[in-house]
């Protein structure tokens, strides 16, 4: 059972890893393989390249059991379309599992993604949310299309390989990628919002604005 977990991670912090190895031991995935994009379709350019944001994600799941890298958006020519991903990951896997992890933000917006009604057809929607939502069924900003798709049982998703919704709580976690950015151009540190490989990263090639501390 693979769960997929995209985004820019530009830079990647604890708001992306905790909620992966929260969802990585609630439903008993083999792994989470974090797949940072090329060339995102619906954001600005990232600040930082491809080859850095793929590089800063190797650090952060190195230690990590359970957590991996998958680099094929950033191989990719293009934008990097999740529906495209999805559909060279099952190539890759067969009818093995397949678990799409996004946020609720994401999840409401997905009628405005490429191709997002065969989504479905290529994995499971996993949308993890804080605990203190709605019950699945009561969500009242739920699409029509999603209602049939819902289920209230994790084990449910594990006896095949796509076309269930879950929505999976996990703790909060106040942290962005643009405020991260906005506080290393300032000058501050960022230490404790993301893994110290990372930050160390970030100083040594002197991304997102980075300044040398003076002595």
């Amino acid at each position: 059972m693979i769960g997929i977990l995209g985004g820019t991670f530009d830079p990647i912090h604890y708001g992306h890893l905790r909620p992966a190895l929260e969802v990585l031991g609630a439903l008993g995935l083999d792994e989470v393989r974090f797949v940072p994009a090329g060339m995102p379709p619906h954001r600005t350019v990232p600040s930082a390249s491809s080859q850095h944001r793929l590089r800063m994600v190797e650090l952060a799941v190195a230690s990590r059991p359970g957590l991996c890298v998958d680099d094929r958006e950033t191989r990719m020519e293009g934008p990097s379309y999740t529906v495209q991903t999805l559909e060279s990951l099952r190539g890759d896997i067969g009818s093995r599992a397949l678990y799409l992890l996004m946020g609720t933000d994401a999840f409401h917006g997905i009628e405005s993604w490429y191709r997002w009604e065969r989504l479905l057809q290529l994995a499971h929607i996993v949308v993890m949310e804080r605990p203190g939502s709605p019950a699945p069924g009561m969500h009242a900003q739920l699409p029509s299309w999603a209602r049939d798709h819902v289920c209230q049982d994790q084990r449910e998703l594990s006896c095949t390989a796509a076309g269930r919704i879950l929505f999976q709580h996990v703790e909060p976690q106040a942290i962005s990628a643009s405020e991260i950015r906005r506080m290393i151009a300032q000058g501050q540190s960022v230490e404790e919002l993301l893994p110290a490989e990372v930050w160390q990263y970030i100083r040594t090639h002197r991304l997102y604005g980075y300044r040398y501390e003076e002595a």
